[in-house]
């Protein structure tokens, strides 16, 4: 995925995709942690265990390491979410795809939030590219939801003239507002009492 760059990525020799790779895990991971405010090259160069001139051989500065960060970023979410509501017709399935959201934070206390979240309060003020390019990862997510109603549409959980667009972006208002509510209380209960009633409201679709 190449949607936060500004141009397709060089031809690279096995080496040295294996070496960008490596650069890009390894901010990932500390952006996630420390933020991308807070998270200098020189913590990149000692992370991934390259050379700062393997860093910029693969990237002219910082705004064009962020942009990779959003794409792999973007990456393991959307295919996580993908996995975990591609077959989802039921509202109990969605009610285990909120669990398991859940439960995963709760390893972590909330800290840290949703990784794309986290990403998108760091950089879409400050790089236009950037944002657009997570503009698009949370559409995708968002339709990954709503096809999950369409399918209870189709099976007669969901009334026909549900709007089920507007559904799917509350549902990702009430997970990412619970991610952040989370966050600052270290405690994952604001989380799932926020997704748990967008989950009630369109199950109070189904028994109109």
């Amino acid at each position: 995925m190449t949607s936060a760059g500004t141009a397709s990525p060089r031809r690279l020799t096995a080496r040295g995709a294996k070496t960008r790779a490596r650069i890009v895990a390894a901010a990932a991971d500390l952006m996630y942690v420390r933020g991308v405010g807070m998270t200098t090259l020189d913590d990149v160069v000692a992370a991934s265990g390259v050379s700062k001139s393997q860093l910029y051989h693969h990237f002219a500065g910082k705004d064009a390491l962020v942009r990779a960060v959003v794409d792999l970023t973007g990456e393991r979410v959307i295919e996580r979410e993908r996995d975990a509501l591609g077959r989802v017709s039921t509202m109990a399935g969605l009610r285990r795809w909120r669990d398991s959201l859940v439960q995963n934070n709760a390893l972590r206390h909330g800290a840290y939030g949703c990784a794309l979240g986290s990403l998108a309060s760091d950089v879409a003020d400050h790089d236009d590219v950037a944002r657009r390019a997570l503009e698009q990862l949370f559409a995708e997510w968002q339709g990954l939801l709503a096809d999950v109603l369409r399918r209870l549409q189709g099976t007669g959980a969901l009334p026909a003239d549900a709007p089920v667009d507007q559904l799917a972006t509350g549902l990702m208002g009430a997970l990412q507002g619970g991610y952040m509510l989370a966050q600052t209380a270290r405690d994952v209960a604001p989380m799932g009492t926020s997704i748990d009633m967008a989950l009630a409201h369109i199950d109070s679709l189904s028994a109109r």
